[in-house]
């Protein structure tokens, strides 16, 4: 399995405090099924835990993944849910469409999107 992430949701990340480490755990439970919501077209809400605190009052994060035969998972957005209540329809449909197109980009064009600078890989330690 490799895992990404955006160009915004790493500067996200950056702002928030939000380590690579934390992305690994959210990205094993996904693997697992355990998520708040499955939003079709291979796109899937999580809550994350803020960093030295619990998931109350956590972030919901936007993740494309094709279960189960998909050898990737990309992190692509983040919002806290004491400042949105959820994705309106037009940026459910944005990131659907994402998450389609990176699900079924070949290995060479995922290279090329690393290359570019587009996604990063979520490192393990």
């Amino acid at each position: 399995m490799r895992i990404f992430k955006n160009k915004w949701f790493q500067h996200w990340c950056r702002k928030e405090g939000v380590s690579d480490a934390l992305l690994l755990k959210a990205a094993r439970d996904i693997l697992e099924g355990k998520v708040e919501a499955d939003l079709g077209g291979g796109l899937f809400k999580k809550r994350l835990a803020r960093p030295g605190s619990g998931k109350s009052g956590a972030y919901r994060i936007v993740v494309g993944y094709k279960n189960p035969n998909s050898e990737r998972i990309i992190f692509l957005y983040a919002f806290a849910k004491n400042k949105k209540a959820n994705l309106s329809t037009d940026e459910e449909a944005v990131l659907s469409t994402v998450a389609g197109s990176f699900i079924k980009a070949t290995d060479a064009q995922v290279d090329e999107l690393l290359k570019k600078g587009s996604i990063l890989e979520v490192e393990y330690e």
